[in-house]
């Protein structure tokens, strides 16, 4: 009987420990894996404000507000890499005497994975994916009937594979890829019919009857580099550079899209920021439309840089 008792006590005793590193197993590689990932959630409100009483030298009161979001999902696990960044701002602009008009409007998800050779190398394989459209309708102001563009009016999507440079000590990223598809969608048919955004305009006949609706989407295979480097210029300022260029292969090689974007963070304190900002754009397939006659309809001319500043103070929260 004692025999059967010791035994008895012996295998309970055993299988309760192997149970307990199994347990510590499995939560070491938990932790192991959680230790590879780097999360990042930051929300910034932006306010600017203009008010005038009795202002000799006139002006109108004005408030503007852009609220920006940012969701950051980074792994690196020696070799690998795989970045990943969600953002989107919306900004509204209220003057008075004047409708309220919109500033900002971006949705825009980055995910690029890479693989490198060895641990010292700064060098990866890397493949990149870029989406980006907008939430709400833009229009050219003050018409507000007519959108001249919508959500998914564009969207944009880039999909390639190349190389990337990454210093992370110096938050330096360079990518080179030879082989970079861009599709523009346009799934608006107005705007499609147009030939909005450089797709493929709708055929009319001679009564100005649609024979063949303006296409939807438009493919290009190009060469893609982007660039980009944050840095604290000085103490409480940092610097955000992003530049992309991309040039299509099947039209017009050589005609290079633009997109640059410099930031200026600078830290009052631990929830409250001010921002100077540019964004400069250049894309050929985007024409510009202007009320020459003041008719109400606008007339598509060519394209042209596209330039927009921002300065503010907000209050930023992470978690």
């Amino acid at each position: 009987m004692r025999i059967k008792l010791l035994l008895t006590i012996l295998i309970l005793t055993s299988f309760t420990s192997k149970a307990s590193i199994s347990r510590d197993s499995i939560a070491k590689n938990i932790d192991s894996i959680s230790s590879h990932w780097e999360n990042k959630n930051n929300v910034k409100l932006i306010f600017t404000q203009n008010s005038f009483i009795h202002w000799s030298a006139g002006g109108n009161n004005s408030i503007s507000g852009i609220l920006n979001v940012l969701f950051v999902r980074n792994y690196n696990n020696k070799r690998l890499a795989w970045n990943n960044e969600l953002k989107g701002s919306y900004g509204l602009n209220k003057e008075e005497k004047r409708e309220l008009r919109k500033t900002e409007d971006l949705v825009e998800l980055n995910s690029t994975f890479g693989y490198r050779k060895s641990d010292e190398s700064n060098w990866y394989y890397s493949a990149k994916f870029n989406f980006r459209t907008q939430f709400t309708n833009g229009y050219k102001y003050p018409n507000t009937e007519k959108p001249i563009s919508r959500f998914f009016a564009p969207a944009y999507l880039f999909l390639g594979v190349g190389s990337e440079y990454s210093l992370k000590e110096h938050q330096l990223k360079i990518y080179l890829s030879p082989i970079t598809n861009k599709t523009t969608f346009v799934y608006n048919q107005s705007l499609a019919n147009e030939g909005a955004f450089g797709v493929d305009p709708a055929v009319y006949d001679e009564f100005g009857n649609i024979i063949t609706e303006g296409k939807n989407a438009k493919i290009e295979f190009g060469t893609l580099v982007t660039g980009e480097w944050e840095t604290e210029v000085m103490k409480n300022i940092k610097m955000a550079n992003r530049l992309t260029l991309y040039s299509d292969y099947l039209h017009n090689y050589g005609n290079i899209d633009v997109n640059w974007e410099l930031n200026f963070d600078l830290t009052i304190n631990k929830y409250v920021t001010a921002n100077v900002g540019s964004h400069i754009r250049f894309d050929d397939d985007i024409k510009y439309k202007e009320d020459i006659n003041n008719d109400g309809e606008l007339e598509t001319l060519g394209a042209k840089i596209q330039i927009k500043q921002l300065l503010g103070v907000g209050f930023s929260y992470n978690f």
